[in-house]
């Protein structure tokens, strides 16, 4: 099998007995430090066996780590409004010019607009830092979910990734993995503890559902 890689930015393809096989791309939405989304890049975009290439970040903070990081690596980046994101002529122009065949959220605070939901179904997914239907919805991200677990004395958290809905938090659930939570923990350490599984199974959920 030859594998044939693109100048950055281009598409990338498979060849195979003469066949060639259009790789999917993918568009991350990111809002924070970029952890997650750096995360699902160096998975796809270091590995062309993986099926896909991450081909754009948006963004809607301007002074977000995400946005560095994802240039660094080579990633377009384009920083946006919450006025251009809910834009449906601007955004679907976007997604259409970077061909972007699935969307993976990774830490984005904007609820999706509808438009990008129906035309992305079955295509677009979230990682939530808990248990789902625990500890989600409007407010519940990053530290106040874990800040939220200690002081309900859970004895399990976790993660979930699941299909986006136009409900915070309440599309179909795709897959969820736990982690014991100890007396002893703090919501600093339960959230080392989430990364640890956010890192480990968001990318290889995306290939193997999305894909």
């Amino acid at each position: 099998m030859q594998i044939v890689l693109p100048e950055r930015g281009g598409l990338c393809n498979f060849v195979v007995d003469n066949a060639t096989i259009k790789m999917k791309r993918i568009a991350i939405f990111a809002s924070g430090s970029g952890t997650n989304a750096l995360n699902i890049i160096n998975y796809f975009n270091g590995n062309a066996g993986n099926g896909a290439e991450v081909a754009l970040v948006v963004c809607n903070r301007k002074d977000a780590g995400i946005v560095p990081r994802a240039e660094a690596v080579g990633v377009p980046v384009l920083v946006m409004t919450r006025n251009d994101i809910n834009d449906e002529k601007l955004m679907l122009s976007v997604l259409e010019q970077y061909k972007v065949d699935i969307i993976a959220l990774a830490g984005f605070l904007l609820m999706v607009p509808n438009f990008i939901i129906e035309r992305y179904e079955g295509k677009i997914v979230n990682i939530h830092p808990s248990l789902l239907p625990k500890f989600g919805g409007k407010g519940m991200f990053g530290a106040n979910v874990h800040r939220a677990v200690v002081e309900s004395g859970e004895k399990e958290t976790g993660i979930t990734i699941h299909y986006v809905s136009e409900h915070c938090d309440g599309g179909q659930i795709i897959f969820q993995a736990k982690v014991a939570v100890t007396p002893d923990d703090t919501p600093e350490t339960i959230e080392a503890k989430v990364h640890t599984l956010e890192y480990e199974h968001y990318p290889r959920i995306i290939k193997e559902k999305l894909l």
